[in-house]
């Protein structure tokens, strides 16, 4: 019976395009992601530094940073109401906020509202930021939708136009300095990706969550938050993401003064590596199984991380950043399957608040980071007024040594995991191995509506 059921569900929809549709939308979160990266003292120069020269850099980073506020309360909102109002209507939403997000930063200069300039590009970021939650918030469940059997392997291959998209992104704002465009040219860019997949949605049927499908009730749905490996897997998701994107965010800042080269450049090669490596997410799940597969990519993490805290030379440098890359790269999308697989009842409202909690993570982990380099910053230099007299290459010397603590401290959250993850695993192999759970469509009596 379910394999029949499972054949006359997917003969109405397309499934091809649909993942191609999914993939497009995430590529136009990978690139915005890239170049507002790479426009940011951009930003501060044109709006920020004319109105309060001594502040802007903190307004830049408040402008920046409500991105991923509004994403996480994007996917928070979002993924318990995506069964009422249909994965088309939501991804096209997504594509609309991304145009007219990147529109109201790129003529906040014209844009007379009564609104200060400041506040006008915080909307502007503010709808960039919902825009890219509610892709995460479609994206996921349709995947678990239209490959229940295979959702590791299939979610790991969508996710890896994340780092696509950074690579993209940043090659082409790179590309465009190059030629001396300016902000507002790079930041358009993001535009012509959320129109191509906008409208690409036109006309596409899309196909009701796993969850609806099988008729199971929204009452059950809200019950398996209480289910103590759910919340084991969330608080997990909150350190996996802190892995992986805290870090991220350090990595130029530390390495350029440690090994000789752009962290930057570092950063582009661990996206083209996770790119590559999360294709074949499949068939290391099938050997290891998923929660296998998180516990070696805790352990490489975090050797990855000890490696980066001592890397000084481009050549250690790069092995560090291999190192760590391939422990990162399969950790969100893994998390992701692993909460559908055990608990597909959960519906696209467990997968959106895993996607909650690695996006909180970056809010709670890099303050923290932070914190860490200021104290070991003052302590290294010989205190306060021994720091602020430090200038040339001893300042580079004591900022190197500061970030590096701080991923030497970060090391420590994907060492957490390995316990967690080691008793899950071997609970699973006591049991026969890991079982991903199952519901047939249809046999809670609810026929599936599209919408």
């Amino acid at each position: 019976m379910s394999g029949t059921t499972k054949i006359e569900r997917h003969a109405e929809y397309n499934k091809p395009k649909l993942f191609l549709l999914s993939v497009i939308a995430l590529v136009t979160t990978g690139v915005g992601f890239s170049i507002r990266g790479d426009i940011g003292g951009a930003l501060q120069g044109h709006f920020f530094d004319p109105i309060d020269r001594l502040h802007s850099a903190e307004m830049t980073a408040s402008v920046l940073g409500i991105v991923f506020m509004g994403f996480a309360v994007a996917i928070a909102v979002g993924s318990p109401l995506l069964d009422y109002f249909g994965m088309g209507r939501m991804l096209g939403l997504s594509s609309v906020l991304f145009v007219v997000g990147n529109l109201i930063v790129v003529f906040a200069d014209h844009l007379n509202v009564g609104l200060p300039i400041f506040w006008i590009v915080w909307l502007g970021m503010l709808c960039i930021g919902v825009g890219q939650g509610l892709v995460e918030t479609v994206i996921n469940p349709l995947a678990a939708t239209l490959y229940p059997d295979d959702k590791t392997h299939k979610l790991n291959v969508l996710h890896a136009w994340w780092p696509g998209g950074i690579i993209i992104g940043g090659l082409i704002s790179l590309a465009l300095g190059q030629f001396g465009a300016g902000w507002q040219v790079k930041m358009a860019v993001v535009l012509l990706p959320a129109v191509i997949y906008g409208a690409m949605i036109l006309g596409t049927k899309f196909p009701p969550t796993e969850r609806v499908a099988a008729g199971v009730p929204a009452r059950q749905m809200f019950k398996e938050l209480a289910r103590p490996l759910f919340i084991i897997l969330w608080l997990s998701m909150f350190l996996t993401a802190a892995s992986e994107l805290a870090p991220g965010q350090w990595v130029d800042v530390a390495l350029t003064r440690t090994v000789g080269m752009k962290g930057i450049i570092l950063l582009i090669y661990v996206s083209g590596l996770m790119f590559v490596m999360r294709h074949f997410a499949g068939t290391l799940a099938h050997k290891l199984s998923p929660i296998g597969l998180l516990w070696v990519s805790c352990l490489l993490s975090s050797a990855g991380l000890l490696l980066l805290s001592v890397a000084n030379s481009p050549i250690t440098g790069l092995l560090a950043a291999t190192v760590w890359g391939t422990g990162v790269c399969y950790m969100w999308p893994t998390m992701l399957a692993s909460a559908s697989e055990r608990f597909p009842r959960g519906g696209a409202l467990l997968i959106g608040l895993m996607g909650t909690a690695g996006t909180m993570s970056i809010k709670f982990v890099l303050p923290w980071m932070g914190s860490i380099f200021d104290r070991t910053k003052i302590k290294v230099a010989g205190g306060e007024e021994a720091f602020k007299a430090l200038t040339g290459d001893k300042l580079n010397e004591v900022l190197g040594a500061a970030a590096q603590q701080s991923f030497r401290m970060v090391a420590i959250l994907p060492a957490i995991l390995l316990v967690v993850f080691g008793a899950i695993w071997l609970y699973d192999r006591s049991r026969g191995g890991y079982k991903a759970e199952k519901i047939i469509p249809g046999d809670a009596g609810m026929a599936p509506v599209a919408k």
